[in-house]
């Protein structure tokens, strides 16, 4: 039975039981909404802790102590999203089709064998004082809330109840979300697959360089002077290899200094780029005790601010795509399983048994999981992929993650934050940093691996030992900038340093048109205001229109409907509106042209280049959400791209074949084919699934503007459609350092994760109008705005127990 069926049959069951669809409906989602108001006596407090919930379900925790502060947060987080953290903590143990069946064990295959929670438990062990302290605290205030609360309506429909929460479950969640923000093992196998079928030469063709000529984020304001490493001879050994065996997140962020700020004091503006759900992928909270204060967003399962600020600093952070992943094919001794070959002898590696649970199975399914010298062998949970492949990740290595995180929360000064990130392992981020003192400045940060050979773009072999990892980049010779004399510091995924920095950072990186955009805002006005990063924030002027709107202007369509398409296009400003026609036909010919330029060289194999991924995993690729410089390079300088036809009639055979396809998804009235109209967020809940309650769980479809190009960006996958199913904005934030309660935030659904509740999806129009809430910082504003105010006190002492 399928997950849905499996779903919706168990939860129609119980709807009927309850009486009515529509009551019993009313009756699950809301039974379970916690209430904010009152007072509770706990075991594991140490003294009183307050949380209070603001207008927008925003808890303020207030305490004495750091204990009960963490513990305050676990409770807090609970009692918004225990369900998408038992998700979490499912999803990086392996264990999700023990609840969801079998269209989840293709993950948790995987997951099992990358062994996330096997580092993570191992990691405990080693763990710091403070970090121990601190994930004890939280993991004591989620379990309060499950021996004391009714639980979400999703335990329900699935029949089980969630198990104690332990430190280790947050660890192995915040390893998997840093392999899923920086991990590029699944670019590898695809380039590899691409070199088997297609050759080095064409490999080489297809691989989106970053231009000459366009911005670095180090030093701010200059540009790149060549288009990056050959990676030649990596294709070549590759090819030699394969005859011898016959998520990525996006994000924007900048800061201004005074100089460059209407307020005198910086500016710092943030905004990462996730796939959006329900619940929203982050949560927002605000802590105070005398130890620590700080606000901002977290991820559930983790106890930690992630971006945000406290009472002397603010950060924000975006992907840097820093190579954190290689693959090795190993040579398994056919006589020993459990042997693999290196320089010229057998390894003993360690086999490790994982029994993976799936509901409605008699029996678990096993995996023997091989561990050489690499990594764990990751391949026989990749279908096509016949070699043996293991994973050396930065995510797998020995690290402190929450040490670091809370001594980044807590930091009072630019020499303290790069201190914390010098901890920092993964995944690796480009900090954007600014104080109350006026100081601004970037630090890249997370462990950069070291490789004797090679660039590490293609899985190559692991019996050599040529391609070993020798150590890793010191952290004082990381890209950094501190005070910068442009007086701003901005980063979009584009490329960190140019090719004469001393050490290998990445073969890869995003295209340059967000950043190309933000910095001509930046220096559009002598001072900026928070009103100007909102208008930065909602930004959908395309720079690639620009370039390619004139070409598109020279072109003589033979049909009527590409005509009539042009019309719009004459008249167009640029911007990738939802509203606009412009926009669509725009949006429809160059995925058309892409298509076209790729199908030329490796025909239908374009799919996997188009947002077809390789696993559950990664469900989509990244080629075409940064490809807009690769497309113009090839029709400016590869004339002969196309056998027998030119890039022109390329051109006019892709918007013909646009507008056909267009028609065919609106109609024929081209005033009516708005952006909007295929290009939509829909805020998905796993229970959606079933159609029976995706109504109940799900949210929207709501009209986007903006692609992959655009400041605000909405990427999307051709393979899947016009759909915003790739990221986008998951959390904004607008941080004043001359008065924090000036700064602003939202995140795209709401703060609850109970469908029951009027704040699960209440910040969606604000999100989508690009509109903010008051990230509220000092007491007198959190009492203004208060909706709820509940009391936790240790239990033993005075006060009645409520709810």
């Amino acid at each position: 039975m399928s997950m849905g069926r499996m779903i919706q049959r168990t939860a129609l069951g119980l709807l009927v039981a309850a009486g009515a669809v529509s009551a019993g409906a009313y009756y699950l989602l809301r039974r379970p909404v916690p209430k904010g108001k009152g007072r509770l006596k706990l075991q594991g407090l140490r003294a009183e802790v307050e949380v209070l919930r603001d207008r927008w379900g925003i808890p303020h925790i207030y305490a004495g102590n750091l204990h009960d502060l963490f513990f305050g947060v676990g409770y807090a987080q609970a009692q918004d999203r225990l369900w998408q953290m038992e998700l979490n903590r499912r999803a990086s143990s392996g264990t999700l089709a023990e609840v969801l069946g079998e269209e989840a064990l293709e993950i948790d295959r995987l997951t099992r064998r990358v062994g996330f929670r096997r580092v993570s438990e191992a990691d405990w062990q080693h763990a710091e004082e403070t970090e121990k302290a601190v994930l004890e605290a939280f993991s004591a205030g989620v379990n309060a809330y499950m021996e004391s609360s009714r639980m979400p309506v999703e335990f329900g429909l699935l029949r089980f109840r969630p198990k104690p929460w332990h430190p280790v479950d947050s660890m192995a969640f915040g390893r998997l979300m840093s392999w899923s923000l920086s991990g590029n093992w699944d670019r590898e196998i695809l380039r590899s697959w691409t070199v088997e079928r297609f050759g080095a030469k064409i490999m080489e063709a297809l691989e989106p360089l970053y231009p000459p000529g366009k911005p670095l984020i180090v030093p701010p304001g200059a540009e790149a002077k060549s288009a990056g490493h050959s990676l030649a001879k990596d294709y070549d050994a590759a090819a030699e290899l394969m005859g011898a065996l016959a998520g990525r997140g996006m994000s924007n962020n900048w800061v201004v200094n005074g100089k460059k700020s209407a307020t005198g004091k910086p500016l710092l503006a943030n905004d990462p780029h996730l796939p959006l759900q329900m619940p929203s992928i982050f949560w927002e909270f605000h802590v105070d005790s005398p130890e620590l204060k700080a606000a901002g967003a977290g991820l559930p399962a983790t106890p930690s601010v992630v971006i945000g600020h406290n009472d002397r600093i603010a950060w924000g952070l975006t992907a840097s795509i820093v190579d954190g992943d290689d693959l090795f094919v190993e040579r398994v001794n056919p006589d020993n399983p459990s042997q693999y070959a290196y320089e010229d002898k057998w390894l003993d590696g360690e086999i490790v048994r994982e029994e993976i649970v799936v509901r409605g199975r008699k029996e678990p399914v096993v995996e023997e999981v091989l561990i050489t010298r690499h990594g764990p062998v990751i391949s026989p949970a990749i279908k096509g992929e016949t070699r043996t492949l293991a994973l050396r990740s930065v995510t797998l290595e020995r690290a402190h993650q929450t040490q670091a995180s809370v001594m980044l929360m807590g930091a009072r000064n630019w020499d303290e934050f790069r201190e914390a990130l010098r901890l920092w392992p993964a995944p690796s981020q480009n900090f954007a940093y600014a104080d109350v003192d006026g100081n601004i400045g970037y630090q890249l940060g997370g462990f950069v691996p070291v490789r004797s050979k090679g660039y590490g773009i293609i899985p190559m072999p692991g019996w050599t030992g040529e391609y070993e990892w020798t150590g890793w980049v010191p952290f004082d010779e990381l890209p950094s900038a501190f005070n910068p004399s442009m007086n701003w510091v901005a980063s979009a995924n584009n490329k960190i340093v140019d090719d004469d920095y001393p050490h290998f950072l990445s073969a890869e990186s995003f295209d340059s048109p967000r950043q190309e955009r933000i910095i001509e805002m930046l220096e559009e006005k002598e001072k900026l205001s928070i009103e100007d990063f909102r208008r930065m924030q909602a930004d959908q002027l395309s720079l690639p229109a620009r370039e390619l709107v004139p070409r598109m202007l020279q072109l003589e369509p033979q049909d009527e409907w590409g005509r009539r398409a042009l019309t719009f296009i004459r008249a167009w400003d640029h911007v990738v509106a939802a509203d606009s026609v412009a926009a669509c036909v725009f949006e429809g010919f160059y995925t058309h042209l892409v298509r076209k330029a790729l199908e030329e060289k490796i025909g239908s194999w374009s799919d996997f280049y188009m947002g077809r991924g390789i696993h559950p995993l990664r469900p989509g690729g990244e080629f075409f959400v940064s490809c807009y410089s690769w497309l113009i390079s090839k029709m400016k300088d590869r004339k002969k791209w196309f056998a027998g036809k030119s890039w022109t009639e390329a051109m006019e055979e892709a918007l013909a074949s646009a507008t056909a396809e267009l028609r065919g998804l609106m109609g024929d009235d081209v005033s009516q084919w708005q952006w909007g109209r295929l290009h939509r967020q829909t805020f998905r809940h796993v229970m959606g699934q079933s159609r029976a309650l995706s109504r109940l769980f799900n949210r929207g479809p709501v009209p986007v503007g903006g692609d992959s190009n655009t400041v605000w960006q909405a990427s999307y996958a051709p393979y899947h459609g016009y759909d915003l199913r790739s990221s986008t904005a998951s959390y904004r934030q607008i941080i004043d350092l001359g008065d924090f309660d000036n700064s602003l935030a939202v995140i795209p659904s709401g703060q609850s994760g109970h469908p029951g509740s009027r704040h699960y999806g209440d910040m969606i129009r604000m999100w989508q109008q690009v509109e903010y809430h008051p990230m509220l910082w000092e007491r007198q504003s959190v009492e203004r705005e208060v909706r709820g105010r509940l009391v936790l006190q240790p239990r033993g002492s005075d006060g009645t127990e409520g709810a």
